[in-house]
């Protein structure tokens, strides 16, 4: 209504105080003899209560019930302004009944109203002797259709303007409510997203201190080279859990990734005498992109900490090859192995959740005893 309500209030307001104006010019003119005092004081005070009600009705909320209300106040009004007119000019004023109609109550009200008063000209008419002769008669009834034609369309275009208006306003309140829905999507992505990251990386390389440091106090009495040896490990787990968070932070820079290189410093890690991991990395650098060979570095990852850390595996063949449509990880271990369908865990889960995104998949093979085969699938050309 914002927009279309003061135009319209306006328009009323001018045609009232033109009425009123040219009225009182002809008193003041001795154009109307026949005008009396109490005639031109209805005539004026009606033409103020009507500029009252437009200034009074845009100030109220709109209701159907409201609006019927102040159709029937501008009628009464226009009605008693229309009997006190001696010169006829309030006459013009009626095809403002079907305009208000048309947009508060709808098109059938409008043009219902509009055919009320060509019909009662109509019949007005018919009663004046001689009056389908008279050209004056004649020319107020053409004159008088032409106006309610013109009031309806001209209120048609209004409320089709209105209707257009809501829709885009719906639309535009929408459109933001889902804009913050696809925010709100994003950063709920993200925050899966580090959490993967959190586990995968940050997780893996404190198992790796634990075992380590828990290896060093073991030998710390029978054998210090190895527990001294231990501490080293530990030692080097933490800098590269340090350097994979600086990388983290380098992927949210888009800073260059290489699998090959990742996968190396992931088994020089890992690699000793009670836990070999032997690694083929031939075709890492295909093209599955950053994201793609970050998901199977991180598959990579989780595979090789659940097989030290719960599968007791003391080997563990990691590779890389390329793929029906882009590259597949594999890791195989000897470890104790388990029943993939009765394992819940926040890491087999991840590698699902990390690689579904990017339109890849998971397969976990293994049965109690005959160890584990990981095999992750990543499409070229992931983002």
């Amino acid at each position: 209504m914002a927009l279309d309500a003061p135009p319209l209030r306006w328009m009323a307001s001018l045609l009232y105080g033109a009425v009123m104006l040219t009225g009182l010019y002809y008193v003041v003119a001795g154009l109307a003899p026949d005008w009396s005092g109490a005639e031109l004081a209805v005539f004026v005070g009606g033409l103020l209560a009507l500029l009252a009600v437009e200034q009074f009705d845009w100030r109220r909320p709109r209701s159907r019930r409201w609006a019927v209300a102040l159709l029937v106040v501008r009628i009464v009004l226009l009605e008693t302004v229309n009997s006190a007119d001696q010169a006829g000019f309030s006459q013009a004023l009626f095809v403002l009944v079907p305009f208000f109609a048309y947009l508060w109550l709808g098109r059938a009200a409008g043009i219902g109203l509009a055919v009320f008063y060509l019909s009662a000209a109509l019949v007005r008419a018919s009663t004046v002797t001689g009056g389908w002769t008279d050209p004056e008669v004649v020319s107020d009834l053409f004159m008088l259709f032409i106006g309610l034609v013109l009031t309806v369309a001209t209120a048609a275009v209004a409320a089709e303007q209105r209707q257009s208006r809501l829709r885009a306003e719906r639309l535009v309140a929408e459109l933001t409510a889902s804009q913050q829905r696809v925010a709100e999507l994003s950063a709920a992505s993200e925050r899966n997203r580090l959490a993967r990251d959190i586990h995968d990386s940050v997780g893996h390389h404190l198992t790796a201190i634990s075992v380590q440091l828990a290896k060093a106090e073991a030998f710390r009495d029978r054998d210090p080279e190895v527990a001294d040896r231990a501490v080293a490990d530990a030692h080097r787990a933490a800098g590269r859990a340090l350097r994979e968070v600086r990388e983290s932070v380098g992927a949210l820079r888009d800073e260059p990734f290489s699998l090959a290189t990742a996968l190396f410093a992931l088994v020089e890690g890992l690699d000793d005498v009670d836990f070999r991991v032997v690694l083929d990395v031939g075709d890492a650098d295909l093209d599955q992109g950053r994201a793609g060979s970050e998901a199977l570095y991180r598959v990579a990852q989780e595979a090789l900490t659940n097989a030290r850390r719960h599968a007791g595996a003391d080997l563990v063949r990691v590779a890389v090859r390329r793929g029906e449509d882009g590259a597949v990880l594999e890791v195989e271990d000897n470890g104790q192995g388990f029943a993939p369908d009765t394992v819940a865990g926040s890491g087999l889960s991840g590698m699902r959740e990390r690689l579904a995104v990017l339109g890849g998949s998971v397969r976990v093979e293994s049965t109690p005893g005959h160890g584990t085969r990981i095999v992750a699938s990543v499409p070229a050309g992931t983002r």
